[in-house]
C-alpha cells in the first residue's frame, strides 16, 4: 500500500482545532492522549481518522517521518 502524499502532508500539518492541546500540531501531542482517544473513542469524520492515523504514528514510533513531511512542505 503507497501511502498519499497529499494527505501525509496534510496530517503533518493539521492542527487540533480543540481541548487541552487548541492549535498544536497534531504530531506534537503527546502519545498519552491518542491512547485516551483510542480507548475512549475517536471523534467521527475527518479528525478523528487524522487522530488514528497519528496514534497508530506514534505508537510504531514514526514521527519523524512526520516531522519531515512538515519541514519539507
Amino acid at each position: 500500500m503507497q501511502p498519499d502524499k497529499a494527505s501525509l502532508i496534510e496530517l503533518a500539518k493539521y492542527k487540533m482545532p480543540f481541548g487541552k492541546y487548541k492549535d498544536q500540531y497534531l504530531v506534537d501531542i503527546p502519545e498519552y492522549y491518542y491512547t485516551w482517544f483510542k480507548q475512549k473513542g475517536f471523534p467521527k469524520g475527518k479528525l478523528g481518522n487524522m487522530m488514528q492515523q497519528m496514534y497508530e504514528i506514534k505508537v510504531n514510533g514514526l514521527e519523524e517521518i512526520i516531522y519531515r513531511i512538515k519541514r519539507e512542505f
